[in-house]
């Protein structure tokens, strides 16, 4: 039996395949059902009503294409993920504008992006994005305020983290300043 190729099915069915949301949308989920969740919620956070909706919206007839089984959690991930998943959303949300869509647009958008967070490689890359000008482009259109912040290009999933810490007042680092940090090359570095 042939393997499905989830990104591909997902990118049949977009509503725009050139839309960096949608990108981002399709990353997301297909990372997660190619690890091997084909019988739970490929975003954490989002219930399976909200899975149907995205799916729905922005890739109609997928569900059924990809055969989801979107009624139960599987393969759930360590009950940290979910605190770090849902700070990341506040993170997000909170800076959300509210002219790019509705609540549960900006909803679905911002646990797609906390979901990326939590895998190895760069934001973009973990989202399948072909670039990290794809991703400040959906960070710019959906969280404008928080992209802007980001004056020195920091690399986005160290920007995120860094964020939390500052709105918790935790501060990791021990450089007086990034300019002076032994790791700025990981956090400003080429991708």
């Amino acid at each position: 039996m042939t393997k499905m190729n989830f990104h591909s099915t997902l990118m049949r069915h977009a509503v725009d395949d050139d839309d960096c949301t949608v990108l981002t949308l399709a990353g997301a989920i297909s990372s997660t059902l190619e690890e091997g969740n084909v019988h739970g919620l490929p975003i954490i956070g989002l219930d399976a009503n909200e899975t149907r909706w995205l799916l729905a919206h922005w890739f109609p007839g997928a569900e059924y294409a990809l055969s989801l089984e979107l009624n139960r959690e599987a393969n759930a991930p360590d009950p940290m993920y979910y605190d770090e998943v849902e700070e990341l959303v506040a993170l997000l949300e909170a800076h959300a504008d509210p002219s790019a869509g509705t609540p549960i647009e900006v909803r679905c958008v911002s646990h797609a992006l906390a979901c990326g967070c939590l895998k190895d490689k760069h934001l973009w890359q973990n989202l399948r994005l072909p670039s990290r000008a794809a991703l400040l482009e959906v960070l710019r259109y959906w969280f404008p305020m928080l992209a802007e912040k980001n004056v020195h290009g920091m690399k986005w999933k160290k920007f995120l983290y860094k964020q939390l810490c500052e709105r918790d007042a935790l501060y990791v680092c021990r450089a007086p300043s990034c300019s002076v940090c032994p790791s700025f090359g990981d956090c400003f570095g080429p991708e």
